[in-house]
């Protein structure tokens, strides 16, 4: 014990053994209250400041830096911000004796965050397409391929592209096709396709899809018109490509596998376990997954590669364990944390090793490595190790909603397994707490508790970014998540391993018992009264606040916690109370919503767009689905235009032609058209030029008319959402030339694209 205690005092820990906080006695009103409430707050202070608490709070502040960096209007040059970085960390490690070298990391960190950022970006710059181009040819590699429910999709990487009247040169374009004609990863094909610019915000505060497709190097999006040829290439694909080659085969070997065993969703969802590819499921599964609080089970994250590791861990040091000669000689369990670090990056890279996984496989391999430098695993220091290696590798993964609630699920996990625990079961030898143990009541206990922990820390970002929160998550959890563990993830491994020598069937067989049992917790509890959590949309401050609350009750350990719990209580109702636009303009001007007297938005459209009314629908915590006839309530259409009342009596109008002016000019106090307007127009007129410049509009109505939130302020310039110059319009298509017959049409019906498509 005194060794221990000698060997404890040798290093430097994140957190105290004991508590710190120092008991404040009574004291006498008035002023001599004030000195001992200034007193306990100098000495929590002091407690949260002592050696080894700055560690966890630096990548805090490096996603700050990362955070500024996505909040700027322009582009920052990277040569200013590296040396400012570079300058901050220099007096940071000059300041290492003074006192004030806390604060100075976390301003470097600051820096350092934003810096990176910007040299990330300025690593994966090219063109972005920014107005429609059709008929464009296309020439390049394959480099991947999903299978989706009702269409296929590929990325190609161009070699030439010919697109009349638009010069762009795209380096990568993300194409959709009629299911089953996708070309295979490594060839080269040529075709033609529509391309369209990445998909901007639906509405100003929205997530952006044109930022995720920049740093994924993708240019535009579209799909395949007529025939694809699969040609020889002019040059050898690369490295990169044989490699992307091997793993489709091998992701294609298992999914082919599996259909011979498995059907339908258990057969998808199989294979979005062990391979990543999850477009395959259906959507009524699909919803209520998520509706039930399990959609997290669906995208590879930070539980799927515990499950694995540990599993590999276990299994592997289990079998070493029956030979004693090894178990006394060798070091078996830091054998079996290599074996599990070596089975996760194997499960990486079959999984695709996109953002969110290689996150969650960073985290992992930190546990095990400390495990094999005899370190303790679940730490804040792991968590803050992980989370910078993340943030350096991949900034923008910080403004990904995986990110956000992966990192706060696990802040939230490793606060409960080192400080509630420990004092849930300080007293192992009363006879109660042995006899639920002995029970299985403390598992249970543990199990109900990081089910409900994880819940509320991932909540906020929930709320925010799907518009819905799962009032019976933790019983869903609790339900089916068990399975998952112990029979669906171990089965998947086992049929794995067993396929090289062909008895991996009944493997697939207990995966779709577990997956089965699954589906049924998750169309059970999504069918509950009250199920489907609404949430209207609130902007990015309240989620700043809940964000910096949870944190705070995470990171601190003196009473000054629950200066977090209060943060979050007041983030929320501001969310709550968050005010919603009275009018909604697309970015295209085809569609308009307006607020009415019931408080329902009511939609003009001039052309059919199902993806957007359901994102405002869903942003407005409304029920009702894009084709409901309750949303074109009030509206009248004709072939001039459409017009409808809006909550304060005033009327709002979507003008078609030129001669719809005449009326709406004198009666409408809103317009929103894709034409010329008069220049003596009356009424506030929102035209193409504007929206082509600002994109999705939001109104507000004031005593003074309207207050305008646009998704693109002016002035804004970003490489994955460039400023439209002043002089430039649309891009009008142009005639597709003629070619030769294709004996299968790639073509996708339009009824069968998605959204992002």
């Amino acid at each position: 014990m005194a060794q221990d205690e000698r060997h404890a005092q040798g290093r430097v820990t994140t957190w105290p053994t004991h508590n710190p906080v120092l008991p404040v006695s009574a004291g006498p009103s008035g002023l001599s209250l004030w000195s001992h409430v200034g007193s306990a707050l100098s000495t929590w202070v002091r407690a949260e400041t002592g050696p080894g608490r700055v560690l966890p709070w630096v990548p805090i502040a490096f996603g700050a830096g990362i955070a500024a960096y996505f909040a700027a209007e322009r582009e920052p040059v990277p040569s200013v911000t590296a040396a400012v970085a570079i300058a901050l960390c220099g007096a940071a490690y000059l300041a290492r004796k003074h006192r004030a070298f806390a604060v100075m990391v976390l301003a470097a960190a600051v820096a350092a965050g934003f810096a990176t950022a910007t040299l990330r970006t300025a690593r994966v710059a090219h063109e972005v397409l920014a107005a429609p181009a059709f008929s464009v040819a296309i020439k390049g590699f394959v480099e991947t391929r999903e299978e989706r429910e009702r269409t296929d999709r590929f990325i190609l990487r161009v070699e030439a592209i010919e697109a009349p009247r638009n010069p762009t040169r795209l380096e990568r374009v993300r194409l959709s096709v009629k299911k089953g004609t996708a070309p295979a990863v490594g060839s080269f094909v040529e075709l033609k396709a529509r391309l369209l610019p990445p998909l901007s915000p639906l509405r100003p505060g929205a997530y952006d899809f044109g930022r995720d497709m920049y740093f994924q190097g993708i240019g535009a999006s579209g799909f395949v018109m007529g025939a694809i040829k699969t040609v020889e290439p002019p040059r050898a694909g690369g490295a990169y490509l044989r490699y992307a080659t091997a793993m489709q085969n091998m992701r294609d070997a298992i999914d082919g596998r599996i259909r011979t065993v498995l059907s339908g969703d258990s057969r998808a969802i199989a294979t979005a376990l062990l391979t990543g590819r999850r477009d395959a499921i259906s959507g009524p599964v699909n919803d209520a997954m998520f509706i039930s609080g399990l959609g997290h089970v669906l995208s590879i994250s930070g539980y799927h590669m515990a499950v694995v590791a540990g599993v590999v861990f276990f299994a592997v040091r289990a079998l070493l364990a029956l030979f004693p000669s090894l178990t006394v000689t060798f070091p078996i369990k830091k054998w079996s944390a290599a074996a599990a670090l070596a089975a996760a990056a194997f499960y990486l890279l079959l999984s695709g090793a996109e953002v969110a996984t290689r996150r969650s496989f960073f985290m992992t391999a930190v546990v095990l490595i400390a495990i094999m430098v005899d370190r303790r695993a679940v730490t804040f220091r792991t968590l803050a190790v992980a989370a910078m290696i993340v943030l350096v590798a991949s900034p923008e993964a910080l403004v990904h909603p995986s990110f956000q609630m992966s990192f706060a699920a696990t802040l939230g996990l490793v606060a409960l397994v080192q400080v509630g625990m420990p004092n849930l079961f300080a007293s192992p030898d009363n006879s109660r707490v042995a006899r639920a143990a002995l029970w299985g009541g403390r598992e249970l206990i543990v199990l109900m508790l990081a089910s409900l922990i994880a819940g509320l820390a991932t909540m906020p970002y929930a709320a925010f970014h799907f518009h819905r929160i799962t009032p019976y998550g933790v019983l869903a959890n609790l339900a089916a998540m068990p399975v998952v563990s112990a029979l669906v993830m171990p089965a998947g491994l086992l049929g794995l391993i067993a396929m090289p020598f062909g008895f991996d069937g009944m493997f697939w067989r207990m995966m779709d018992f577990g997956i089965g049992w699954m589906i049924t917790v998750s169309q059970w509890v999504a069918a509950l009264p009250g199920a489907i959590g609404h949430m209207a949309a609130f902007g990015t401050g309240p989620l700043l606040a809940m964000s910096a609350g949870i944190i705070a009750m995470g990171l601190l350990r003196s009473p000054l916690r629950w200066t977090g719990a209060g943060l979050v209580v007041i983030a929320a109702v501001c969310a709550v109370a968050a005010p919603q636009p009275d009018i909604l303009v697309s970015s295209d001007g085809h569609s308009v919503g307006v607020r009415g007297k019931d408080g329902q938005l009511r939609l003009m459209q001039t052309r059919k767009d199902a993806f957007l009314v359901r994102e405002w629908l869903t942003a407005d915590a409304d029920a009702r689905t894009a084709g409901e006839a309750s949303t074109a309530d009030g509206v009248s259409c004709d072939d001039a235009g459409c017009v409808v009342q809006a909550g304060d009596g005033a009327f709002v109008a979507l003008s078609r032609s030129p001669g719809a002016f005449a009326d709406d000019c004198g009666r409408a106090a809103v317009i929103v058209t894709t034409r010329q307007p008069p220049s003596d127009c009356k009424a506030l007129v929102l035209e193409r030029n504007v929206l082509q410049r600002q994109g999705t509009l939001a109104l507000y109505k004031t005593q003074n008319g309207y207050s305008i939130t646009a998704s693109k302020p002016r002035g804004t310039d970003r490489p994955w959402s460039p400023a439209v110059p002043e002089a430039e319009l649309d891009a009008q298509p142009s005639r597709a030339t003629s070619g030769r017959p294709a004996p299968v049409d790639a073509t996708p019906a339009e009824t069968d694209l998605q959204p992002d498509d």
